[in-house]
């Protein structure tokens, strides 16, 4: 017998909104976790990334709120989503957003990259449910903006990447701002030493429930390999990425997004890229032209690996193998979502065999893999099956994140405001002040088939008081550690 949401406990007020969005059967994360989540209980949700997480802890906090009563005072939210990236951030809250409407709740997202103003007077106003960034949250706190003495739940979302991206010291200090008594639920795709820190110290008795493991890649997720020459690489991305669908390809660096993202655009093929130096502004145009479908390939780092939700993905390409397999694993989740078929594709030169045997064995896969010569190879039609098309490229959304991440300490000026990307700013901007390459020619168009930086070499200041040449970074953070992004990604 099929169980459905109402078997499971969930209110008649918020199965009228999962309804009106045809969402009538749970996923098995949400069936194992809801009637403990709904009955107050702390909880462990490990689950692998595409396998209905948001809804497993988005319907508990509506539901427990709305039968608790009450509005939320000003400055003092009710309850408390930590995520570690805007995009998953936003995400959430447009999943959030129906179900407190229909249950009389107000939302709200709080993270860096933008002015603070209208987060200021949201949390004035009273918001019951708050989505939030670490850094920018922290921020708001030390200016007495914001109080989580009334939290009566707590979410910690994507916790693993939370752990990667080096948030846990200001994870740690806003749950300990959080009452005791109040129920705590935490979902990870895995659970390492880090997190299992997080359980001990501020679950109480918590339940634990593991659906879809990361380390099981699901049955629909076909993986292939394609051994390629470096200078086929190029040429067999056009033609991926010109099959019907949408694709996203990744790659290590940047600049490499960005370059990818251009040479992709040069040879008729609609992309956009997503990276950390892009500001919130151009992440968010960017990612609506690929929502849209006004762009058919995203490229990108792995800020997208994680959370970045896009129906319909048929196909991810590593056009950089990542250096280990959970990013593997998470990259890879952007396809077969939701129970659906999908595609991922690695691309090897000769000297990448070793590493990514090592990836794939480590991410317990055994990938199909073909030696190909040229772009007329049969396997590129069996991979991204269709007529191709070349509609021309599009324009990005351009703009460079401000060198002084939201809610991570000072930030560093620039000495002459260097040109970056192109455009002329007298902060230190996070680029670090490039210098053009001689792969790069006086166009400054990337060679195709190039380095993966796109010919550009990057000049990376010390952080600190960012006084040195193209500087700026997290005060005291040494640059770019992980934690100085704690405003911006």
């Amino acid at each position: 017998m099929t169980t459905t949401f109402a078997d499971l406990g969930v209110p008649t007020s918020l199965l009228a909104v999962l309804d009106g969005d045809g969402i009538t059967i749970p996923t098995p994360i949400q069936a194992a976790t809801l009637p403990d989540s709904l009955a107050g209980k702390d909880l462990l949700g490990r689950g692998r990334t595409g396998s209905g997480k948001t809804y497993a802890f988005a319907l508990p906090v509506a539901a427990r709120l709305a039968a608790a009563g009450g509005r939320a005072a000003p400055r003092r939210p009710r309850a408390l989503i930590l995520a570690p990236t805007r995009e998953l951030a936003s995400q959430i809250e447009d999943t959030v957003k129906p179900l407190a409407s229909a249950v009389g709740l107000r939302t709200h997202t709080i993270f860096g990259g933008v002015g603070q103003g209208p987060q200021v007077s949201a949390l004035k106003s009273g918001v019951d449910i708050l989505i939030a960034c670490p850094g920018r949250l922290e921020d708001l706190i030390g200016q007495g903006h914001c109080d989580l003495g009334s939290i009566e739940i707590t979410v910690l979302d994507e916790a693993d990447h939370m752990a990667d991206l080096g948030f846990l010291p200001a994870v740690r200090r806003l749950l300990g701002q959080t009452p005791k008594q109040g129920q705590r639920m935490l979902f990870s795709a895995t659970l390492d030493n880090a997190i299992d820190v997080l359980v001990k110290r501020f679950l109480h008795q918590p339940v634990v429930h593991q659906a879809d493991s990361a380390q099981s890649p699901v049955a629909q997720m076909d993986h292939h390999v394609l051994h390629i020459a470096r200078d086929l690489r190029l040429p067999v991305l056009v033609d991926l990425a010109s099959a019907p669908g949408r694709t996203v390809v990744f790659t290590r660096t940047k600049h490499g997004a960005k370059a990818l993202a251009r040479q992709l655009n040069s040879n008729g093929v609609p992309a956009v890229d997503l990276h950390g130096n892009l500001s919130q502004g151009a992440r968010t145009r960017n990612m609506d032209a690929f929502h849209s479908g006004r762009a058919t390939t995203l490229v990108a780092t792995d800020i997208a690996a994680r959370g970045i939700h896009v129906d319909d993905v048929a196909l991810v390409v590593h056009a950089d193998p990542p250096a280990e397999h959970k990013a593997y694993l998470h990259r890879s989740g952007r396809t077969a979502r939701a129970g659906a078929a999908g595609t991922v594709v690695t691309l090897m030169t000769q000297d990448q065999i070793g590493d990514v045997r090592a990836l794939t064995r480590a991410a317990g896969i055994k990938p199909t893999t073909t030696k190909i010569g040229d772009v007329a190879h049969p396997v590129l039609q069996e991979l991204a099956p269709g007529e191709r098309s070349l509609p021309g490229g599009i324009v990005p959304a351009a703009g460079t994140a401000p060198s002084r991440p939201q809610g991570s300490g000072g930030g560093g000026t620039g000495r002459r405001g260097r040109k970056t990307t192109g455009q002329r700013s007298g902060a230190g901007a996070t680029s670090g002040g490039q210098k053009r390459g001689s792969g790069a020619g006086r166009s400054g168009a990337p060679k195709a088939g190039g380095s993966a930086n796109g010919g550009q070499r990057r000049r990376t200041g010390s952080g600190g008081s960012g006084g040195s040449r193209g500087a700026g970074g997290s005060g005291g953070s040494g640059g770019h550690s992980a934690a100085s992004f704690s405003g911006r990604r």
